[in-house]
């Protein structure tokens, strides 16, 4: 196994071993599922599906866990602004994650676990770190995690602890003995509706955001696992904080960690400024997918390396598509035959092995796809063409018959095109070339390119 992923704890790119041989155990943050999915979702679970895929692809047996945060306090807030009880939204918005994600191409994951399926766990974790001298309850009735009293505080996010400030989500309340200390229980408010409280040995309340994650990857895998993933806005405080809690309740004193690889996709930029409502440049899935294919999102997301600030793009978008276009094109006529098995002595297929067993290199390895394309163009050779569909669907793509694709979202339905192919050929043979061009350009002008051959003609859209 030569695969090779940067490690965020360790700031190095480092041979990748699993702690299990040929299994590997991964843990990534999901969707807190108060609203619909943005794009930045889309870009971090493409990332990890795409890492998912050439795991498996590369002979490892993979055990895949995304969670789901279904208690937060943009939940609660949103709920009560719709009248609706707390699980109606979240099971609203799950439905509608699951269908975005389904446009993108982006498998489900093995284990999808609630958090509010896993509120005795997080009290445990909570209890433990009690016990261990890293954990209070304040005079407000939180729970709050000593965030000084664990050594090597920071060492994630590489923040000396005297630097640090506290995140979005960790607010100073009242209580608190360090303005770093972070909430591990929230004591339940009055005005908080009763769907929100869970009983637990510190009073009623709810789990903090971070106690979730640790308490769910513990469920299914226990005190240490080989990968956890999420987007570099993550690694702090959100898995600073986990790796604290994890660590100080099941590692107290050694010198183990519970996830051996961190790794993080890098920051979602649109037209080269943050997303963000405020900007006005805020976009869910949903609404790109109104004017993209799942597929062109996905290639276009998939050209960009993993780690690498991403600028989302109507040009961009634009370009992924006409590049899809062309490699669909290449094995247009070519892809009757089942998807072959990647034959990896073919130079071609070496060469896309080797860039993403480097640090996952989908650029490099989409480049790699286009010298196949055109070398499928040049020969229309059905075993290079199975080739290239091999391979591109390690990346999850190519997976559709292409003709399907390259007519798909054609303003006119097939059986109007055919009439008007039908009536272009009487025309020709009629030597009626005038009527024939204006069948022809007419079609063109609905987005319907006519192609000529030896077999007849076929069209594509434009």
């Amino acid at each position: 196994m030569s695969l090779r992923l940067h490690n965020t704890l360790t700031r190095a790119t480092e041979p990748f071993v699993s702690i299990e041989p040929d299994h590997v155990r991964m843990y990534v943050c999901g969707i807190t599922v108060y609203d619909l999915c943005h794009v930045g979702h889309a870009r971090m679970n493409i990332v990890f599906d795409t890492l998912v895929r050439w795991l498996r692809t590369s002979g490892w047996r993979v055990t895949y866990v995304r969670n789901i945060t279904d208690i937060d306090d943009k939940i609660i807030k949103r709920a009560f602004e719709r009248g609706i009880p707390i699980r109606q939204l979240t099971d609203e918005m799950t439905a509608a994650m699951h269908q975005d994600f389904d446009a993108l191409g982006i498998a489900r994951p093995d284990h999808e676990p609630r958090a509010t399926e896993h509120v005795a766990g997080m009290v445990g974790i909570i209890e433990t770190l009690q016990r261990h001298g890293l954990a209070y309850q304040a005079s407000s009735g939180d729970v709050n995690f000593a965030v000084r009293k664990f050594p090597g505080y920071g060492r994630l996010s590489g923040k000396s602890i005297d630097a640090l400030r506290a995140g979005e989500r960790v607010a100073v309340l009242e209580g608190k003995e360090d303005p770093l200390d972070f909430v591990l229980w929230k004591a339940a408010k009055a005005d908080e509706p009763d769907d929100a409280k869970y009983p637990s040995p510190f009073g009623a309340g709810r789990p903090g955001w971070h106690i979730e994650c640790s308490a769910m990857s513990h469920a299914h895998f226990g005190a240490q696992f080989d990968i956890h993933g999420g987007g570099m806005d993550l690694q702090f405080p959100h898995h600073e904080n986990e790796l604290a809690q994890s660590d100080g309740a099941f590692h107290h004193g050694s010198d183990r960690s519970f996830v051996r690889f961190w790794v993080h996709n890098g920051f979602l930029n649109v037209d080269d400024e943050k997303m963000s409502k405020s900007l006005g440049n805020f976009f869910t899935v949903r609404e790109v997918l109104e004017r993209y294919d799942g597929e062109t999102i996905r290639f276009f997301m998939q050209r960009v390396h993993y780690r690498s600030p991403f600028n989302f793009s109507d040009a961009g978008l634009d370009d992924a598509r006409a590049g899809l276009r062309r490699l669909y094109t290449a094995i247009d006529g070519l892809d009757d035959a089942p998807i072959p098995a990647v034959d990896w002595q073919e130079p071609h297929a070496a060469r896309f092995k080797a860039a993403m067993d480097d640090d996952l290199n989908t650029p490099i390895a989409v480049a790699v796809l286009f010298d196949l394309a055109g070398e499928v163009n040049r020969g229309r050779d059905a075993k290079a063409a199975g080739q290239l569909r091999a391979l591109a669907g390690t990346l999850g793509l190519l997976g559709q018959r292409a003709r399907t694709y390259l007519q798909a979202g054609a303003a006119l339905d097939e059986a109007q095109i055919g009439r008007q192919i039908e009536a272009r050929l009487i025309a020709r043979r009629a030597k009626d070339f005038a009527e024939s061009d204006r069948i022809r350009d007419a079609l063109a002008a609905q987005g319907i390119v006519l192609k000529d051959g030896p077999s007849g003609t076929t069209w594509v859209r434009a």
